[in-house]
């Protein structure tokens, strides 16, 4: 049955994360919904649902809403995120209690793309924009983001980053990414000036509002402290810093990029791209290939990502940090990381 693999993979995934009560409620719900439990009717209509729309997290972010919105009546009690503590078998009766007698309200996010907006994955970022070849890393930077969610990666040259003997980054920033990064960077660390910060996304999350705030927290996962401590700190920086997330496709977005001389312009994007169709993805890679023919050495245009990504056709899928500069046309694997972007291991 393919919904109960997704879900006991995904279950497996949380586990290998860190995240000992999303493992166990997954695995939970995979059996339920093998027994035609309540699990079963709040995702019927969503059986054969491909594995990279992540629809488990979907799932788990709509009940981590309900929770945070005090509307999961007892379940609240074992989610550490609302200061209960998780205990495996009173946690999954209520939590299949919730499915039961709520499964309307539950079902409500089911048809949206998780929108985690991980901040850990920041450091991929701020890998990029420090590992520039001159004059790039010398220039003011453009930074365009695809698949933005709530824009947070933007305020990256915003955020702190630990590492053996490095420290580099604002040190009043609420955001302290530790460890960032398993050694210190290959290379010299001139901090970037970010000019333009512009992001899409089909469902952009406005971070200044209750709502907005919401939606991110939940699809953070529910037991994992320090990551809704970074996204705290993140979100109380939008609150600070200017930057424009567009209601737009990822396409229309690559379709309006100009380069401008006297700054290097970087399409940046993670852990977004399988949620592009084929046709959308090929559009994206033509245009990224019509930027970088239009770049010059008063111009530079980059394009760097975290993605799932082979090395080679046959290789597995790994997490790779790469980056690709105009006019120059050189591309560079800069280092892997885990899903959520903590810690990088460097390649160069």
């Amino acid at each position: 049955m393919h919904l109960v693999e997704a879900l006991r993979a995904q279950s497996s995934a949380c586990g290998r994360l860190g995240s000992s009560m999303y493992a166990d409620l997954l695995a939970r719900v995979a059996d339920d919904v093998a027994a035609g439990g309540p699990a079963a009717e709040v995702l019927r209509g969503h059986e054969d649902d491909p594995g990279p729309s992540g629809l488990a997290l979907r799932l788990m972010g709509s009940v981590h809403r309900l929770v945070l919105e005090r509307r999961a009546g007892a379940l609240g009690a074992w989610y550490p995120s609302v200061g209960g503590t998780w205990e495996a078998e009173s946690g999954w009766a209520a939590f299949r209690e919730l499915l039961e007698q709520q499964p309307e309200a539950v079902r409500e996010w089911l048809d949206r793309a998780p929108q985690t907006n991980e901040v850990g994955r920041a450091a991929a970022l701020m890998s990029g924009l420090l590992l520039l070849d001159p004059p790039g890393r010398l220039r003011p930077v453009r930074l365009v983001e695809i698949g933005s969610s709530g824009g947070l990666h933007l305020l990256a040259d915003r955020f702190r980053y630990l590492g053996p003997d490095t420290d580099l980054g604002p040190e009043d920033s609420p955001v302290v990414l530790d460890p960032a990064w398993s050694g210190p960077p290959p290379a010299a660390t001139t901090w970037p000036d970010v000019v333009e910060r512009v992001g899409s996304d089909l469902r952009p999350v406005d971070v200044r509002t209750p709502q907005g705030r919401l939606t991110l927290t939940a699809c953070v996962w529910a037991d994992q402290a320090a990551r809704h401590e970074r996204l705290r700190g993140a979100l109380a920086l939008a609150q600070q810093v200017p930057l424009a997330v567009r209601r737009c496709s990822a396409a229309e977005l690559v379709d309006s990029l100009e380069l401008v001389t006297g700054t290097t312009t970087v399409l940046w994007h993670s852990v977004m791209w399988q949620y592009l169709d084929p046709a959308e993805q090929d559009h994206v890679r033509a245009r990224i290939e019509a930027l970088g023919a239009d770049a010059t050495p008063d111009a530079p245009f980059a394009h760097l990502f975290l993605e799932p990504t082979r090395r080679a056709p046959q290789a597995p899928h790994e997490f790779l940090v790469v980056l690709q500069q105009w006019p120059e046309g050189r591309r560079r694997v800069l280092a892997t990381a885990p899903a959520h972007g903590l810690p990088l291991s460097w390649e160069t």
